[in-house]
């Protein structure tokens, strides 16, 4: 298991190629658009709305949500690694997109703006220890009714031993490793949350859970670190 050390350094070398090589999963059948598509509809955004995305990378979800927001709503997206915020910055330029607001930082330590529509996090949330204390503090700092959705890998129930393995193997070069089959965030979702959606796709092995916030629960503000 990485730290966020190694982790980083791992993204800034593969920052370049990162969204081709995010692209070849679909020579084994991974239909990654649709997962994406699907995890933003489980957010039910509307026009206008303010949305945080952890862990945005090169920022290949901003499309999927810009399409619904428009430019009234607003993007943070926020994630670790320098060279992958790069690349999302110049994304961001290309589209003229000026709703996006992009924050390098440690999710553990980042402070959530309070009152925000939704929050998200795809092929991300898993690899921070911190993931379930993360979705906590997410969760406090939704509006009443906003969602929480996040898209990620899991171990698969029924899989042979030699093929988890394998897809482990397959996807090391992105940090993964067996270790973060212990790592549930649909279950922290559970806990903080009103589960409204799970879906499995891949035989098991990815899934996307969503949860909403109480009309009468209220806002959290901004947490503090000892």
């Amino acid at each position: 298991m990485l730290n966020k050390d190694e982790t980083r350094n791992l993204y800034r070398r593969r920052a370049k190629r990162y969204d081709l090589s995010i692209q070849l999963y679909r020579l084994f059948g991974f239909e990654m658009d649709r997962y994406r598509q699907d995890a933003i509809s489980a957010l039910g955004l509307a026009p206008g709305d303010q949305v945080v995305e952890l862990g945005c990378g090169t920022g290949l979800n901003f499309e999927y949500v810009q399409r619904i927001i428009g430019p009234k709503g607003k993007i943070v997206a926020v994630d670790l690694t320098d060279a992958m915020l790069d690349v999302a910055r110049w994304r961001v330029a290309r589209e003229h997109w000026t709703n996006v607001e992009i924050v390098q930082a440690d999710l553990a330590e980042w402070q959530f703006p309070v009152g925000v529509s939704a929050v998200y996090s795809m092929f991300a949330i898993t690899l921070v220890p911190e993931y379930d204390a993360i979705i906590e503090r997410a969760s406090g700092a939704l509006r009443p009714g906003g969602t929480l959705a996040i898209l990620d890998m899991k171990e698969p129930e029924h899989w042979p031993t030699w093929l988890i393995k394998l897809a482990v193997w397959l996807n090391k070069p992105f940090g993964v490793s067996l270790d973060l089959a212990d790592r549930h965030p649909w279950e922290s979702i559970g806990r903080h949350l009103r589960q409204t959606e799970y879906k499995e796709y891949y035989f098991g092995a990815i899934y996307v859970c969503a949860g909403k916030k109480r009309p009468t629960e209220p806002l959290t503000g901004p947490a503090t670190h000892g």
